[in-house]
């Protein structure tokens, strides 16, 4: 899991001065399962930074957008490339309409403060838009908590959790000092004025005892003290918390209703006898605070005297501050961690990888009949995905949209998407595949990742994809409005074809039409058909009949062709008067021919060939294709047949027809070649390779 912490503006992660959330999730990294994918992100001038992995934003100040939102697109662009499954915001909870829809990323929002004195959540709405868009929010107190629902209505709170800031608990034993000490701010707001005020009289009567503060502020006033009242500025954290170790008390006077109240925890943590006044969140800090009934110096000089006069109530108060220590680090990392995993609910319930779940989307056709089944991809897909041991739903799109659009003339195509979404969400598939569906769209695989962040996507596409043919745009457009968020496509022409798209070159696959056993399950080349020459083509497969006033390339070269090769019985479809041909009647007629000639649409291009080649020689018949094709990359001469030109094409048709040995010989290697490199097992298994992000070759 790859997570973003980011900061609020100017938020100091450095050793020495962090604040509150710098420290909150330098700590909370360290004992993450995530520390090491997860990084941290803001926007500072300071350098000796708190953790390794921190990420600084520089040049905040457009003159065009706010700070934050200036913040917010340097951070957008930092990262969209960076594939985060998670960005958590700390205390800026206008940035969640900053970051909201861009990146496909999950959103958890930190309060540190009181959320209804901070921009994007002081009002009622905006915090209602919140608990609907965040992911998850998450609080550092019951008080913060509480303020966050204050004047709401009675909405759920399922999406948020309380976790603490916390620290590690320590055994062994520090000599103290007779000092008091005072961490914090030094202004009215945290009540150091009272604290300098009170440790004048106090020091006055013991001698032997000192003060010590630790801060500063900008706008310092110098209050009146005791000269044993020493203030050491800001120092760094693990200095103050060696400093906590060593006094005997503590004292937290604070008039701002903190949050939490982090010092309380940290002072009660290292055996402070510890005195808070009793204001926001510094109550949930620890069980073992003196809580001052009313803030003001001569309470606080009551209770730190009784605590310097008692001994046994000073030592017994230290030890149980220190043994039971309420929020302790390594539990709550671990709180976090499970909470972060909560928001990718199918992570861990697909464990096994090489039994995958998979979703097939692609026409099955039952509009047509299933007249198609022996030339449908998708269907070798499903049988191969099985026999590699997967299980599999097929979704027939067009099927479903039409069905529904019969009932209902709107909303059909939103009807189809919930449907996916639905169906998404109850089998949680490994791995979502379709190929030539005009009714998938972005939308519809973005919400498959916002379900699943781990959900792998792939295409398939069998078009041609050379530049010469009508609707060869159109094609290419299929193809590439996909590519930024699939994780792969594959297709049937050579990916060299695509050099305008060098960006996701890496991420297309070619592949072969794949045989199947129980598809191309004949053996022609045992048989004694009755035709020397076979093709068949069709004006799409949509259509059962020709398209009249319709003609291509192929119609010009059969026609010459049959004039060169008078003597030969062929065998043509699709072309003249003589229809299309599907299914069974597809079979009798293939059935009947020696020899088949593999021509495609378009100029031959490299590895393209109409999906028929499987057909052709996956039932045994010596195939001729064009050397352009370069088919030659995968089978030899003595399997398939390829020719330079018409005439060269001619007198081969011509030549294999008097030369029966030497036709049923290449046509049974051919088939034997085939079904060894591109059967329907293998084509499926190089698929879900290639999808897993495996390094493998197609042979």
């Amino acid at each position: 899991m790859k997570i973003a912490s980011i900061l609020p503006y100017k938020e100091n992660y450095t050793l020495r001065g962090a604040g509150a959330v710098a420290l909150w999730i330098s700590d909370f990294i360290r004992d993450s399962k995530y520390r090491k994918s997860t990084y941290i992100i803001g926007s500072t001038k300071n350098k000796n930074y708190l953790t390794k992995n921190y990420i600084n934003i520089d040049n905040i100040n457009s003159k065009l957008y706010s700070t934050t939102k200036d913040y917010s697109n340097k951070i957008i662009n930092k990262i969209k490339n960076s594939n985060f499954d998670i960005l958590e915001l700390h205390n800026r909870p206008v940035m969640v309409r900053e970051f909201f829809g861009k990146l496909n990323s999950k959103i958890i929002l930190y309060f540190h403060n009181d959320p209804t004195t901070m921009k994007g959540a002081k009002s009622v709405n905006e915090r209602i838009y919140l608990l609907k868009k965040v992911d998850k929010i998450i609080f550092i107190s019951k008080w913060v908590k509480k303020k966050f629902f204050e004047n709401l209505p009675n909405l759920s709170d399922n999406n948020t959790e309380i976790i603490y800031h916390s620290i590690d608990p320590i055994k062994k034993s520090i000599k103290k000092n007779k000092q008091i000490i005072f961490v914090g701010k030094l202004n009215e707001s945290k009540g150091y004025d009272l604290y300098c005020k009170s440790m004048f009289r106090i020091l006055g009567q013991y001698i032997d005892w000192r003060a010590i503060s630790i801060g500063e502020e900008k706008r310092f006033q110098n209050f009146p003290t005791h000269k044993r009242h020493f203030n050491l500025g800001q120092i760094p954290h693990n200095k103050v918390l060696d400093c906590l170790s060593k006094s005997e008390i503590a004292v937290i006077p604070s008039r701002w209703e903190e949050p939490f109240g982090r010092t309380a925890l940290e002072a009660s943590s290292r055996g402070c006898a510890t005195i808070i006044s009793n204001t926001g969140g510094l109550s949930e800090t620890t069980d073992y605070a003196i809580k001052l009934k009313k803030l003001d110096t001569k309470n606080i000089e009551k209770e730190v005297i009784n605590l310097i006069k008692n001994y046994k109530f000073r030592k017994n108060i230290q030890i149980r501050s220190k043994k039971f220590v309420k929020h302790k680090l390594k539990k709550n990392s671990q709180k976090i961690d499970l909470m972060r995993s909560s928001l990718f609910p199918f992570k861990k319930i697909n464990i096994n990888r090489n039994k995958l779940r998979i979703i097939n989307i692609y026409n099955l056709a039952q509009k047509l009949n299933h007249r198609i089944y022996n030339l449908s991809l998708g269907k070798k897909f499903t049988n191969g995905f099985i026999r590699n041991g997967h299980d599999v739903i097929e979704i027939s799109d067009r099927d479903y949209v039409r069905q529904n659009k019969s009932i209902s003339l709107l909303g059909f195509r939103d009807k189809f998407h919930k449907y996916l979404v639905e169906t998404f969400k109850n089998y949680n598939p490994d791995l979502v595949i379709f190929g030539h569906s005009d009714n998938i769209n972005q939308e519809i695989l973005s919400d498959f990742r916002s379900i699943n962040k781990r959900i792998i996507i792939s295409q398939w596409n069998e078009d041609p994809l050379m530049k010469n043919l009508p609707d060869t745009s159109e094609n290419i457009n299929k193809l590439k409005k996909f590519l930024p968020i699939v994780d792969h496509s594959f297709i049937t022409t050579n990916p060299s074809i695509l050099k305008p798209n060098k960006k996701f070159t890496q991420h297309i696959h070619f592949f072969m039409t794949p045989v199947d056993k129980n598809i191309e399950c004949f053996d022609v080349f045992k048989l004694k058909p009755q035709n020397d020459v076979f093709y068949a083509m069709s004006h799409g497969v949509n259509r059962a009949t020709l398209k009249e006033g319709k003609t291509d390339n192929r119609v010009i070269f059969l026609e010459k062709l049959i004039k060169k090769i008078n003597g030969i019985k062929y065998d043509f479809y699709g072309i003249g008067k003589q229809e299309p041909v599907w299914g069974n009647e597809f079979y009798k007629s293939l059935l009947n021919s020696k020899m088949a000639l593999n021509l495609s649409r378009g100029k031959p291009t490299k590895h393209y060939s109409s999906n028929r080649i499987a057909s052709l020689m996956g039932n045994g018949l010596l195939v001729f294709i064009d050397k352009k094709v370069k088919m030659g990359d995968f089978f030899n001469s003595n399997e398939i047949v390829s020719y330079n030109d018409i005439d060269d094409l001619a007198d081969k048709i011509k030549f294999y027809k008097k030369n029966d040995k030497s036709r049923i010989k290449i046509a049974k290697k051919g088939k034997d070649r085939y079904f060894k490199l591109f059967n329907e097992v293998k084509i499926s298994k190089y698929i879900i390779d290639k999808s897993l992000g495996k390094k493998v070759s197609l042979i």
